[in-house]
């Protein structure tokens, strides 16, 4: 209450402008900006080669999960939130992913929340989210997500609204259950979702008023794509990202810095072998 959460701290040295937009922009769907890129794979299908031949199986979602991981390590801004006009920096890094148990119409998605502390190098990511992707696909198995929505779901729906304005009320002022913050997927770092696999290109996703998402992530399918380098314009295989990002957290300098950074990631992921020291918050 009055500013102290379980899962972030109070930034109390922010400027001007970003002390008075929250309660201008109140949502997160007020304050949405969006970027898309498309994204050359020649260096990335070379990596993953690579690293076949020494017996490390990788794949597009692991080295971008992984570059997604650092950023946020590096770029701590990107992992503040608003919430009730004010400004958090979240404890803790958070990468929510949506899955499918089976590709079929009949069978619902499941969402899974990552856990890192940001030194982790890509190796270690991706052993943890092959892992977790591969324990929940488990049509048997009901992650913390899975269980409190059966629970809501049971019960009525005038009840259901009130529950969730009862949380809603609980989470604006600092109160809400360590316990549903944790099962909540909404309450992450980012979401990244992998539309690429459904044949799909990468889509605009909106981030969610509910919880404190501030980054939403959505690769799309391969393609061919034209690309502009040093004055040639060239075809290159593909595949589109689409960012939304909550401008009320940082600004657009520190979101191209940082959009720069992930690319740089993308042109060398062997940057993501070595173990990191991440970078604190100092607001």
């Amino acid at each position: 209450m009055f500013g102290f959460r379980t899962d972030g701290r109070k930034i109390k040295t922010l400027g001007p402008f970003f002390r008075i937009i929250p309660h201008i922009m109140k949502k997160r769907s007020d304050s949405h900006v969006y970027y898309t890129q498309d994204l050359p794979l020649t260096t990335l299908d070379e990596y993953i080669s690579k690293k076949e031949q020494e017996g490390i199986k990788i794949s597009y979602m692991s080295i971008i999960y992984a570059a997604l991981v650092r950023l946020l390590a590096e770029k701590p801004a990107l992992n503040r939130f608003v919430i009730n006009g004010r400004t958090f920096a979240r404890k803790g890094i958070y990468v929510s992913l949506a899955i499918k148990k089976e590709m079929t119409e009949e069978t619902e998605e499941t969402t899974i929340k990552l856990p890192f502390t940001g030194s982790e190098n890509i190796f270690e990511i991706k052993e943890k989210l092959n892992s977790t992707i591969a324990k929940n696909k488990d049509l048997s198995v009901e992650n913390s997500t899975d269980k409190l929505a059966k629970v809501l779901s049971l019960i009525p729906n005038w009840l259901i609204k009130l529950v969730v304005n009862i949380l809603i009320f609980l989470d604006n002022h600092g109160l809400m259950p360590k316990a549903v913050i944790n099962a909540s997927p909404f309450h992450t770092s980012a979401f990244l979702t992998n539309v690429g696999s459904l044949g799909i290109d990468a889509i605009y996703h909106h981030i969610y008023d509910f919880g404190t998402t501030g980054l939403f992530l959505a690769m799309g399918k391969k393609k061919k794509s034209y690309i502009c380098e040093d004055d040639n314009i060239l075809e290159e295989k593909t595949i589109s990202i689409a960012w939304v990002a909550d401008e009320r957290i940082c600004d657009g300098f520190y979101y191209a810095n940082a959009i720069k950074q992930f690319n740089k990631y993308m042109k060398k992921p062997e940057l993501l072998e070595e173990n990191i020291i991440p970078k604190e918050d100092i607001l």
